[in-house]
Formats: C-alpha cells, sequence, structure tokens
C-alpha cells in the first residue's frame, strides 16, 4: 500500500547538443529542423521534420555547422540555409572554453589586419 502513496517524478525529456554532444533537458538546448524549404531554427520545437540540437552558445554552434549538425540532420546544408543560421548564431552568447576563446580572438585579429 506504501507504493502507490509515492510520487513519481515527472518525466523530463533529454537531447544531446551535436555541438559538444552534452545530455541536457530538451527546453534548454535549440532545435534545428529539417523541412522541405531548408534547415530551420525551430524555437516553439513542434515542426514536423528531422530535428537536431545545439546549446544557446557559439562554440557549439561552431562545431555544429562544421559538419555534425548536417551528419545529424542527414542533409547538406545549402549556402542560403548556412548564412541564415550564421546570422542567427551571432546573436548568441560566447560560451566557448579557454582555447576556443583563444582561437576566435586569433580570427578577429585576422579580419581586422584585413580591413586594414
Amino acid at each position: 500500500m506504501a507504493a502507490k502513496n509515492r510520487v513519481k517524478p515527472k518525466h523530463i525529456p533529454q537531447r544531446t547538443c551535436v555541438g559538444c554532444r552534452e545530455v541536457l533537458p530538451k527546453r534548454n538546448l535549440i532545435r534545428l529542423v529539417k523541412t522541405e524549404d531548408g534547415v530551420r531554427v525551430d524555437l516553439s520545437g513542434k515542426l514536423p521534420g528531422r530535428g537536431a540540437y545545439l546549446h544557446d552558445q557559439k562554440s557549439c554552434w561552431r562545431r555544429g555547422l562544421n559538419g555534425t549538425l548536417a551528419k545529424a540532420l542527414r542533409t547538406t546544408i545549402s549556402e542560403q540555409d548556412l548564412t541564415a543560421l550564421i546570422a542567427y548564431m551571432e546573436g548568441l552568447p560566447d560560451g566557448g572554453t579557454q582555447d576556443e576563446d583563444s582561437q576566435a580572438e586569433d580570427s578577429s585579429d585576422e579580419d581586422h589586419r584585413m580591413v586594414n
């Protein structure tokens, strides 16, 4: 009889970030979905199609856009979609490790040299 009185913990769906492979609750990640029109960001999490998840950090998006996202979605990402995803990524916070931050600084230095 005591077993009936126990409250079951609520099930929380878990998903894996394709950028860093960390498993987190589904609500903490951003879903990207392959549709007939291409790859789209799915903030509602309800669009039909094959989905993949990324953190809301630029470091994970950089890794994901370098190939792991396309592999997870089982598609190739068009230049137009890639441009749209990079534009979305630019609005995300930096959340990389020390090594990635130093690489980002190195690439930004190169950008400044090209402009001058």
